[in-house]
């Protein structure tokens, strides 16, 4: 696994599977999907919460993509649970790094990922992106050795993320927006 893909949530604020909602036409885990493999960011992982996601995400992704599925074993439990989970994996032990991605970031390019990959230092165990006003851990580029790095603190990753030997990029804003509630779709006009 060479990418994490956090589909499992529950989509409370939007009121909709942010998986599926269109963005310029094109379900937002295509579009997350995509911008990972022109990143060369493969096999990537997905995490989702029930099985029957499987099916209907699957049926959007673009053709060819190197995928590898895997349910959340607690459902909703968080990206947290499905990160240490999967950095866990003894086959994720043989990359070097994984980049994190949640599936709401449908503006996100794969020049990001690859300025990240160049960012997480030798000595680093994560490469965090930041805009001016905040850093956002769940797209990070991440060691597999962050897994027990976290071990049971379940705090902010924000938090978590920064207390640990890090490199940050600064990025653009709105590649880095996330759509959380109906709002943030018609700010993107």
């Amino acid at each position: 696994m060479r990418a994490l893909l956090f589909a499992g949530g529950r989509s409370k604020r939007m009121g909709r599977d942010k998986a599926l909602l269109e963005v310029e036409g094109i379900p937002c885990i295509a579009r997350v999907t995509s911008a990972l493999v022109e990143a060369g960011c493969e096999p990537i992982r997905i995490a989702v919460a029930q099985p029957e996601d499987v099916e209907r995400y699957g049926a959007v992704l673009p053709a060819g993509a190197d995928v590898e599925w895997v349910l959340d074993s607690v459902p909703h439990a968080g990206p947290i649970e499905a990160m240490v989970e999967a950095l866990s994996d003894p086959l994720v032990g043989e990359v070097e790094s994984v980049q994190l991605c949640p599936v709401d970031v449908p503006w996100i390019t794969a020049e990001l990922f690859l300025e990240l990959e160049k960012t997480l230092g030798s000595d680093d165990l994560l490469a965090i992106p930041a805009d001016p006003r905040r850093t956002h851990p769940l797209l990070a580029r991440v060691r597999p050795t962050l897994a027990s790095a976290i071990g049971e603190d379940r705090r902010p990753l924000h938090v978590q993320f920064t207390e640990l030997e890090h490199s940050t990029l600064l990025a653009d804003p709105l590649i880095l927006r996330n759509v959380n509630t109906p709002a943030d779709l018609s700010d993107s006009d």
